[in-house]
Order: structure tokens, then sequence, then C-alpha cells
């Protein structure tokens, strides 16, 4: 099981300097030299809701890829996230689509009308699952939210596929109505509210705790937290469970002290992110994305983050068992030598 020390994540700190700088001389990057005829008129890169990382990171790439001449034009859609980006990417609504391995993994076997399936330009991030409660509520570990009530991700997100996974992985039993009294003692009553919806509840008390995956700091998370007081759940305790269950697309990692303000350090669970296209892409766009992942890498770390991109060639191709796309391998392959 993978672990995310406080070292390692001051060494990831380090790539919002400079990651990928070695590497560029290691590509034949056609970055510079875009064929009028072989470029894309426009692509479109689905990311998430506004405040999370996925839209800043999938805006930053969009920008990256008009600039550098991947396309003439890019832009990034605002979606729901990780299953809305899944639906969008195979109905040809967008060109490019980030989105965590265990929603991918759920989607893999699916088809485009055109019979093209999902394929992997590269892991670019982990994802931090945050459980969100307020200082004053009382709830100090995952088994206290039996009784209570849980914003658990918008429809359409990655969090709503992995946050029922860990409320069953911590022995309690997720219900969208009023539980049986039966089960109260390990019921806890979900909504289906996504990160500022979620928070805007926290804040005045009609839930108890936010489940969200995202970024380390998340901004919006931050600034209710200046305004509140909130705490983390260590989630790291259900890993065994979730991924005797789910399999193994779940890490161990660390928000570190000072990430939140006043929030000491909490271990939580990681999902890999993954950049995704359809196996029917033209190769000469994936072969210039993939160089662009690896030249341009400082391009493509949101301001909000601390460091959490994985954006080097070891880790790039490390997609959780999802196939890369033939192209991006090949140029993984001519990067290595």
């Amino acid at each position: 099981m993978a672990e995310m020390t406080s070292g390692s994540f001051s060494r990831r700190m380090a790539l919002r300097a400079g990651v990928g700088l070695g590497l560029a001389g290691l590509l034949s990057s056609a970055l510079g030299s875009c064929s009028q005829d072989d470029r894309p008129d426009s692509v479109t890169v689905a990311g998430g809701e506004p405040g999370g990382f996925y839209l800043e990171f999938a805006a930053l790439l969009a920008a990256s890829l008009q600039r550098n001449g991947v396309a003439r034009q890019a832009s990034a859609l605002t979606t729901g996230g990780s299953l809305d980006n899944l639906e969008n990417l195979l109905a040809g609504q967008a060109t490019f689509a980030v989105a965590l391995a265990d929603s991918a993994a759920q989607s893999a076997a699916r088809k485009s009308a055109a019979g093209a399936g999902l394929t992997a330009l590269g892991r670019v991030y982990e994802n931090y699952v945050h459980c969100v409660v307020r200082k004053s509520g009382g709830i100090r570990t995952v088994s206290d939210l039996a009784g209570r009530t849980v914003a658990v991700g918008e429809p359409g997100s990655g969090t709503s596929l992995t946050t029922p996974r860990l409320i069953e992985a911590a022995g309690l039993v997720a219900f969208t109505g009023t539980p049986p009294a039966a089960r109260a003692s390990q019921a806890a009553t979900v909504l289906s509210l996504g990160l500022n919806n979620g928070l805007s509840a926290l804040k005045e008390g009609s839930v108890d705790a936010l489940f969200w995956s995202g970024g380390v700091p998340t901004a919006a998370i931050a600034a209710v937290n200046s305004d509140v007081g909130l705490n983390f759940l260590d989630l790291s305790v259900v890993l065994p469970a979730l991924r005797a269950r789910h399999g193994v697309f779940y890490d161990r990692v660390l928000i570190p002290e000072g990430a939140y303000n006043g929030v000491p350090a909490v271990w939580t669970v990681g999902v890999t992110n993954l950049l995704l296209c359809r196996s029917d892409l033209a190769d000469a766009t994936v072969k210039r994305t993939v160089e662009l992942l690896v030249e341009h890498a400082a391009e493509l770390i949101p301001r909000s983050s601390l460091g959490v991109q994985f954006l080097s060639p070891e880790s790039l191709i490390n997609t959780a068992g999802l196939p890369l796309h033939p192209a991006a391998a090949a140029a993984y392959r001519e990067l290595h030598g």
C-alpha cells in the first residue's frame, strides 16, 4: 500500500518550481512544429465543479494546449466531476477528461457509439478524500457519523461513487431518508450535495459532515475553515476493508499540518487521478499532449496546490490498470529510450 509521508509531500512541493524541466531534452518535441493540417480546430477538457481542483487543472491544461499549439482552440468544461466527465468523453462532448481511477475502472468496459473505449494519457495527480466536520460538532471518528447527516457528493462526481464505499467500509449503512429505528445505531443519512452546496449546509448545520475528493488545499474548504473552524476525520482506518471490497485504487495519504490553517495533520484515503481520452483520438494529438505533460508540467499545477502532482515519466505511466492510448505508450517509450 503506497504511503505519502510529510517528507515525500515536501518533495512534491518542489514540483511547483520545475517538474519536468530536466526532461525537456529527452523528447523530440513536436509542440513547436504542429502542422496546420493535423492540429484539431478545438479540444475540450472536462473538469469539475467551480472551486475544485479538477476545474482549475482542466483550465490550465486547456490554456497550455492552445498556447503550445496542440489545438487551435481549447477550453475547459464545468461538470459535476469524474462520472460526468466519463459520460462527456464517451459521448464525444469532451476530448480529454480528468477522472478518479475507481470511477474510470467502473466505466472501462463501456464504448462510445463509434466503438471507441476509454484510454489514459497518464496519471496526473493524487486526489485526497476529505471528510470535513465542524470543530464544534463533536465528531472525532468515522464511526461517529452514525445517526448523522452527511453530504456525499454531487451526482456525477467521483466523490458520489467513492463515499458510499467508504461508509460501507466503516461498517455503516447509508440511507437517503430516515433510517428505520432498528438500523439507527449504524446508519448515516446521506444527501447528494457537492462542494459548494455541501459547505453551505455544513456552515448552517443542516449536515454534520461533508465528503469531498480533491486537491490539498481546496480553496473553498480553506475559506470556510477560516469562518467556522473545521476538522478532518482520519479515513485511513477503513483502507483494509475498502481495498478488500473494491480493489487497490486507494492509498494512505497525508493531509499535512498547515495545509489548512489550524488543522493538524491527518491520514486519509487517496485516489489516483487520470487524464483520459477515447481510443480513437488522433495519434498526433495524443503524442503532443503527452509531450506537453512532460515538458510543460510547471504550467499545469494550480496555484492552490501544495504539490500533489505526479507529472514525471515514472508516475505518468502508472495508470491504475487502465490502458494507455497506444500513441501515449509510444511517446513514453521514446522518452525512456
